[in-house]
């Protein structure tokens, strides 16, 4: 009894709200149309509203897919399978023929999104001689390889254009000639380049002048595979006096080495940042001006008052966030710096957090979260894990667990008198987790607590209860 109209915003209900929710790529419209000739007359006469897509895994010839069918855009998928039955491997190596012969038929046209995560070497030299020819439907592109590095990719991928693409995810495909692409993709939303090998290396000059391109991008994503040097300093191109304008990009990821990042920021400008996460390999002096102004200038990060410093046997990572309504494992600005030895993950870290100090000092919580790896020496200095404290000044929290609160205490008992005050000034509660070491600890930092009572700042030590 509904009318057409109520009827089709319910199926688009459905089709493309319900279904995006759950993140998945079924066709969900085909329950529809096998109700009654009144619901599949509705759904074929709404394919734009309905976002109408047919999903092609290879499963048989595409042309035999799309006689049973009306006239609409084609999904190509072809997924990693891991099942180890043999049968079953030789059964996915014969989608994947289909696929690919998918790609080289005269119906390239009909395809707009291609998600393929299953990329071997094996299969590299096809699927690129078939995508150099042009896709003009094509708005989502994800390729994923895994194992050996693949040749390069030609500047003819996708015949040098690719004008409606909205998302762009490469996993291990090396494209130095990407940027070339890029500036024929004005309509970019989602640009994603993971674990870029040396063969697929882009300068950020490069990479900027692909971005001028990109006014509606919003989430990029740019992480090279190893610590590729940049050229000569006296070889570089000065970046421009006014940065170009990204007013959309909210989401920006990063690993590679610092210069690059620092290079690439001197060319943009993204005032409407909101999520940042960075990842640097290990350097012995970083000088983050372009990372210090971006973070500083960014509006959404001024309201953050907590910290959460993690240490493990590769890495150090900084994570700043509001305390209040933060959802885990999504903390607005990371930086981690890959590296195994603790002593130097404290003085890079350090050194980051001193280039930082004007959001760094504003800070009142922070969390100290690690276990001792069994490279790490007893003997380190102490005055580092000093050093990584002392641009907290605004630090009323402090919460460390059992492993570095042993660390942390044997550095702050060292200090007396006027020392004891002068780092962390506003200091009220150290809280320490665990219990098996927390007298211990309690009685080795006691003459720290005592020098602060006898200069006017008193602090609490107590059990810290996550």
């Amino acid at each position: 009894m509904l009318p057409d109209d109520v009827l089709v915003e319910v199926f688009n209900f459905y089709v493309n709200i319900y279904d995006r929710r759950r993140y998945t790529l079924r066709n969900p419209w085909h329950a529809l149309v096998h109700v009654c000739r009144r619901w599949r007359y509705l759904v074929f006469a709404s394919p734009r509203r309905l976002n109408l897509r047919l999903e092609y895994g290879g499963h048989g010839p595409l042309s035999e897919v799309l006689d049973v069918w009306p006239v609409l855009p084609v999904i190509l998928i072809s997924r990693l399978e891991t099942l180890p039955r043999r049968r079953f491997r030789q059964k996915t190596n014969h989608w994947w023929e289909n696929s690919v012969a998918a790609l080289e038929s005269e119906h390239q046209n009909r395809i707009c999104e291609i998600y393929i995560t299953d990329m071997t070497k094996s299969r590299w030299a096809r699927f690129a001689v078939a995508m150099q020819k042009p896709f003009p439907e094509l708005t989502h592109l994800t390729v994923l390889a895994r194992g050996d590095v693949l040749p390069v990719l030609p500047d003819s991928f996708l015949g040098g254009s690719a004008p409606r693409l909205r998302t762009l995810w490469l996993r291990s495909i090396p494209f130095p000639w990407i940027w070339k692409l890029l500036l024929s993709a004005n309509g970019l939303v989602t640009l994603t380049l993971l674990d870029i090998p040396d063969s697929g290396y882009i300068s950020p000059d490069a990479m900027a002048t692909a971005l001028t391109a990109m006014a509606r991008l919003e989430t990029l994503h740019l992480q090279f595979r190893f610590p590729r040097s940049l050229l000569d300093p006296t070889s570089r191109s000065l970046p421009p006096h006014t940065p170009f304008l990204l007013p959309a990009l909210t989401k920006l990821t990063f690993k590679g080495v610092y210069e690059y990042l620092e290079d690439l920021l001197a060319r943009i400008d993204s005032p409407n940042l909101d999520y940042l996460r960075v990842i640097f390999f290990m350097d012995l002096n970083f000088d983050l001006p372009q990372l210090h102004q971006l973070i500083c200038h960014a509006e959404k990060f001024k309201v953050f008052d907590h910290a959460e410093v993690l240490t493990s046997d590769r890495a150090i990572q900084l994570s700043l966030y509001p305390k209040t309504g933060v959802v885990d494992h999504h903390r607005p600005l990371e930086l981690q710096i890959i590296c195994r030895e603790l002593d130097w993950q404290l003085s890079s870290l350090a050194q980051v957090c001193s280039s930082f100090f004007p959001l760094i000092s504003t800070l009142e919580e922070l969390e100290i979260r690690g276990r001792t790896s069994s490279h790490w020496q007893d003997d380190m200095e102490n005055a580092q894990w000093l050093e990584l404290l002392g641009p907290f000044t605004a630090l009323k929290n402090l919460y460390l667990t059992d492993d570095v609160a042993r660390r942390v205490c044997g550095a702050l008992q060292e200090l007396s008198g006027e020392r004891a005050t002068e780092l962390l000034p506003a200091l009220r509660n150290l809280f320490v987790e665990g219990l098996q070491s927390f007298e211990h600890i309690q009685e080795a930092i006691r003459p720290f607590v005592a020098a602060r009572q006898l200069s006017g700042h008193p602090m609490v030590v107590g059990r810290w209860e996550d």
